[in-house]
């Protein structure tokens, strides 16, 4: 949920809120009380071990390459022409 904040503590905490937006929070602008914008933070690439993926892709169900292959074949042309 997105805090509450003024256009002046935006103005004064500018910093404060930045490095609160780098660890997630969300907070609405408002001026005179109204709501006038919407600061949330960007999604960023993170960066993820091997090891770490490895892991998790371990308890990952396996795959059924037939029917994957199948199940593509059904939602893809396979024709040279385009629109064939």
């Amino acid at each position: 949920m997105s805090r509450e904040i003024t256009q002046r503590e935006l103005r004064n905490l500018s910093g404060a809120i930045m490095r609160e937006l780098d660890e997630g929070e969300s907070f609405i602008v408002t001026r005179s009380g109204v709501p006038v914008g919407e600061l949330t933070p960007l999604r960023r690439h993170r960066f993820v071990a091997a090891e770490t993926a490895a892991a998790i892709f371990k308890s990952a169900p396996g795959v059924d390459y037939r029917r994957f292959r199948t199940d593509l074949d059904e939602a893809a042309s396979q024709d040279a022409m385009p629109g064939g």
